[in-house]
């Protein structure tokens, strides 16, 4: 455990430098985010029955989730680049934990999005969203925040992995962006058809927005719907766990192996 630890640290701080030399896409990450608020805020806002500062507190929470689902398509790019220029080949002849290289990048990205979530939160305050929990309350909804942007990572980590070629691994993160569409995280579910409802409701990014919105007293849980978004807190501890179990382990043998 003490190998990992240290050859985890080793390979976070190469993912952050790494990120340090290439602050273009830094810079759009961290700033994409605002962009869509205040467009989603005042253009979509004026459209739906939850208009003006009443819907930018309910999208804040949603883009937030939006934003660390968003850990699929960074992790699928950057472990696909690592991967098809040949700098895990060099990992893997290096006496290190085989779960280290995989375990950096997704701590890196967990690192970086606690960063950009600090802009976000106060350009949120500023067009008139408000923490309306308590400060634990709040403190555990950001916790959250920042787990599921780690098992949404080791997702695109193992997609990225077993892509064919960079240009492959970009296209198919960029359709993640369909993701969050088919949530409750920019429009409530309550009046779309019965089938799209379910399926919205089961998705993972309903259910960490539900939570957010309840934890900062933005929304109440509802009372109707699936499982996940009636207990949102309950629901999304469950999808990262199941989502951690289930990629973590799949992405560092892929790794390990090297495709063989």
């Amino acid at each position: 455990m003490s190998t990992l630890a240290y050859d985890g640290g080793a390979m976070l701080g190469r993912q952050l430098r790494r990120i340090r030399h290439n602050p273009g896409l830094l810079i759009l990450t961290q700033t994409m985010p605002i962009t869509m608020l205040l467009f989603f805020g005042y253009v979509f806002g004026s459209a739906l029955a939850t208009p003006g500062q009443e819907y930018r507190a309910f999208l804040v929470p949603g883009l937030m989730v939006a934003t660390a689902a968003n850990g699929i398509m960074t992790g699928m790019f950057q472990a696909a680049q690592d991967s098809h220029r040949g700098v895990m080949d060099r990992f893997r002849t290096l006496p290190m934990s085989r779960a280290a290289v995989p375990l950096g990048q997704a701590a890196a990205d967990v690192v970086v999005t606690a960063a950009g979530t600090v802009p976000l939160m106060l350009v949120g305050l500023a067009v008139g969203w408000r923490i309306e929990g308590s400060a634990l309350e709040a403190a555990c909804g950001v916790g959250l925040l920042l787990l599921f942007r780690f098992a949404t990572t080791w997702i695109g980590i193992l997609l990225g992995l077993l892509s064919r070629s960079e240009e492959a691994a970009g296209q198919l993160g960029g359709a993640t962006f369909v993701l969050p569409l088919l949530s409750n995280a920019y429009i409530p579910t309550d009046n779309l058809p019965g089938w799209l409802r379910t399926l919205a409701e089961w998705n993972p990014i309903s259910a960490v927005t539900t939570a957010l919105r309840d934890l900062f007293g933005n929304a109440p849980a509802p009372a109707d719907g699936a499982w996940p978004v009636t207990h949102p807190v309950a629901g999304s501890l469950a999808w990262c766990t199941v989502i951690v179990a289930v990629f973590l382990p799949a992405a560092v043998r892929r790794y390990a192996t090297g495709g063989r």
